[in-house]
């Protein structure tokens, strides 16, 4: 099957939106072969350098051999599985995960998705405190579905007439604004240890300890979601690690899918089991834990938990902040700062525009970076964590190229919305 021949069926059968937006653009690229942190267009006439990795999900790029290699042996041997019946893989997996979690975070329930992880921690919150409502972050992102949906920003959820009165935002690195609208009717505050939709924004010192502290005085859960922070990403296993706090939920996904097979999983504290203990099929997954899947997921917790990896991680982190500080000293008007935890990285840059324009022209040269939705200022920067130091300098070469087209990119797109917003001002007048 030729592209165009994609490309017309996805439009007509999957996503008319999508295609149009990217061939308005010129990024109609058609995902193909893909290997390490490289994607290649179908057609073979452009391939991409993964600078984003899917919010996490290829944290260790693109089909790695130990993970392929993985899942074809567990293919031989196991199936989904049923959610019914007890289970070796779901067993092992979760111990695995437990072990890594500090104080008494010793439960794991395995679900499909993070929308799913995080909706059965919201609805655990619920369920086991009695109260009604939660917080949030303003600007945060937990998910498309159900009560997922409900904590995240009003413009996912409006399009289709709904609303929650009970489910409450606040500023994140704002101590004082959570302890204002914390009362005794908060369930849980769940926060994005790194807020990545919302610009990668890294909590100050302290913050995370206050919100752990003020959950305790109220009796309300902290719920941290650690579906793109998780499994190294910010040279700890977990990111909460850098603030040294329990929280009493932990949600992950993405990542543990190592890019092959979804999975993800809520980790709860032992008190928090209550509720299926009286009734151990109350919540049901039926792909959940799939046995498949949890094979990946061993694998992919084995690579990211060794004490070596993680070095690695923070080791490329300097590397690449090294560079990234040489390319904000070269254009310090567009690329105005850096936002860094380990290998989670946001660049601010110049304004609202700024981000898409950067977004098109690393394109353009051959590197997918996306701009954060609720601040486009800010461009997400999650490159594969098995970069190697060669792949960083052509990295961080090309990233120049695209910054110097993007600030003359960002200048056409202020000439448009001038001229667009004086056009519209004729009409009115007309």
């Amino acid at each position: 099957m030729n592209k165009q021949t994609v490309i017309n069926d996805f439009s007509a059968h999957v996503s008319s939106g999508k295609a149009t937006f990217y061939k308005k653009y010129g990024m109609d690229f058609v995902m193909g072969r893909r290997e390490g942190p490289w994607l290649y267009d179908i057609d073979g006439k452009k391939r991409l350098f993964n600078c984003h990795s899917n919010g996490g999900v290829f944290n260790l790029g693109h089909r790695q051999p130990e993970i392929i290699e993985t899942l074809k042996t567990a293919l031989d041997e196991v199936d989904i599985g049923n959610h019914h019946l007890l289970s070796r893989e779901r067993a092992i997996l979760a111990k695995q995960l437990t072990d890594s979690m500090p104080g008494d975070l010793n439960v794991c329930i395995f679900g499909v998705g993070g929308g799913e992880a995080v909706d059965l921690a919201l609805k655990l919150a619920l369920g086991h405190t009695g109260r009604p409502k939660i917080i949030s972050a303003t600007g945060g992102y937990h998910g498309h579905t159900g009560l997922a949906l409900s904590v995240g920003d009003a413009q996912y959820r409006e399009p289709f007439g709904i609303s929650f009165a009970d489910m409450i935002q606040v500023p994140f690195n704002d101590a004082s604004a959570l302890e204002t609208a914390l009362d005794k009717q908060v369930a849980a505050v769940i926060l994005e240890t790194i807020p990545a939709t919302l610009g990668m924004v890294i909590p100050q010192a302290g913050y995370l300890e206050a919100v752990r502290k003020l959950c305790d005085q109220n009796g309300t859960l902290l719920i941290m979601d650690e579906v793109q922070t998780g499994l190294g990403r910010t040279g700890k296993l977990w990111a909460f690690e850098h603030a040294d706090i329990t929280p009493d939920m932990v949600v992950i996904g993405k990542g543990l899918s190592g890019g092959i097979y979804p999975i993800s999983a809520t980790i709860i504290r032992e008190s928090l089991d209550s509720i299926f203990q009286s009734d151990p099929f109350i919540h049901i997954s039926t792909f959940g834990g799939s046995e498949l899947g949890c094979r990946v997921g061993q694998k992919v917790v084995s690579i990211s938990s060794d004490k070596a990896f993680l070095e690695q991680v923070e080791l490329n982190a300097g590397i690449i902040r090294t560079g990234l500080d040489k390319l904000q000293a070269k254009y310090p008007k567009f690329f105005t700062g850096i936002r860094q935890s380990g290998m989670m990285i946001g660049l601010e840059l110049r304004d609202e525009l700024a981000g898409p324009a950067l977004t098109k022209a690393a394109y353009d040269h051959d590197l997918l970076i996306v701009y954060a939705n609720n601040d486009t200022s800010v461009c997400q920067f999650l490159p594969v964590m098995t970069i190697t130091s060669e792949e960083i300098e052509w990295m961080l070469g090309q990233l120049d190229k695209a910054l110097n087209a993007a600030r003359k990119l960002r200048t056409a797109l202020v000439a448009q919305k001038k001229a667009d917003s004086l056009l519209k001002r004729f009409s009115k007048n007309g």
